[in-house]
């Protein structure tokens, strides 16, 4: 398997890794930053998170040269009560590698993919009950619509919606590309030469099937929590609707409350708990090169300076 971390190494570095320090990767993925933490930290722990079952088989054989790391099968938004259970109040850095890795997309049967041909699924956790069939084919018109509008930000989202109930009402839609044809029908020719005409659905019901914006929410408040004083949080994102939300948290917790802007104190409980180290850094021309998976990412990181 093939697998490339983006901006690995800036978010690395921008962890300012401290070599006994307790860090966590909240998406172990295949495991490209847990080894680079592991590498730094020689009497450090990591605890790293993931849901995919695949993932973490990978992932354990991978650093399976290291002893001082412990993999959570659990979505990341249980990172605090997880680590509760491992007695860790609070680390030292944190790190989110955002959305679909590259090798989901690549195992045709995972149904993420709209260039290859598997039955609709889309789930991170194969565990899980919501899968893009029953989104797809349970879904109300309405619904549909509202997360292609949402999650998508697709311009066709009540065309796609409308021919989807109509297909399915003949027979149901169980392929990827069953869902691609629908979706090439509701839209006009022109618009299917900007990227493929497919790719803003199936973000949207990927998003809806695992919940991804919900949870990225949740996990960030608490990883806010858990970082101790000088302790750091990347996150790396790969659309808008994540960066959004992780530009608005960081925005949150880096500044006073408006209500104080004109007042020469602040007290001490509205103080802001962390200070924004990066705004947004994104591949250069050399990973762009070797990995098109980057050209949609941005790396934001922040620094906790009280709890």
């Amino acid at each position: 398997m093939k697998h490339k971390s983006v901006l690995l190494k800036e978010s690395i570095d921008f962890l300012n890794i401290k070599e006994d320090g307790v860090y966590v990767d909240a998406t172990l993925g295949f495991g490209g930053h847990s080894l680079e933490i592991l590498k730094r930290i020689n009497k450090g722990f990591l605890f790293a998170f993931d849901q995919d079952s695949e993932a973490i088989l990978y992932s354990s054989e991978r650093l399976k040269d290291f002893n001082n790391f412990k993999i959570i099968k659990s979505n990341f938004a249980n990172m605090k009560e997880c680590l509760t259970k491992e007695n860790i109040s609070k680390v030292d850095g944190i790190l989110f590698d955002i959305g679909v890795s590259s090798m989901q997309l690549d195992e045709d049967y995972r149904g993420f993919s709209y260039q290859k041909d598997a039955k609709l699924d889309m789930r991170m956790d194969t565990d899980s009950s919501l899968s893009a069939y029953e989104v797809v084919n349970n879904y109300s018109y309405h619904e549909l619509a509202r997360i292609l509008r949402e999650y998508g930000e697709e311009k066709y989202a009540n065309s796609i919606a409308n021919n989807i109930v109509k297909s399915r009402e003949i027979k149901k839609i169980e392929t990827t590309f069953e869902l691609v044809e629908i979706i090439k029908k509701s839209m006009p020719y022109k618009a299917q030469r900007d990227g493929h005409p497919a790719r803003k659905t199936f973000q949207a019901i990927r998003i809806e099937v695992n919940h991804e914006l919900d949870v990225l929410e949740v996990a960030l408040e608490q990883a806010i929590d858990l970082l101790k004083v000088g302790g750091r949080l990347c996150v790396i994102t790969f659309h808008s609707l994540e960066d959004r939300i992780v530009k608005n948290m960081f925005k949150k917790y880096s500044e006073a409350p408006s209500k104080f802007a004109k007042l020469p104190y602040v007290p001490d409980e509205y103080l802001p708990k962390v200070k924004i180290i990066s705004k947004g850094i994104t591949a250069n021309d050399m990973e762009l090169e070797e990995n098109n998976r980057a050209r949609s990412a941005r790396l934001r990181v922040i620094e906790k300076i009280k709890d």
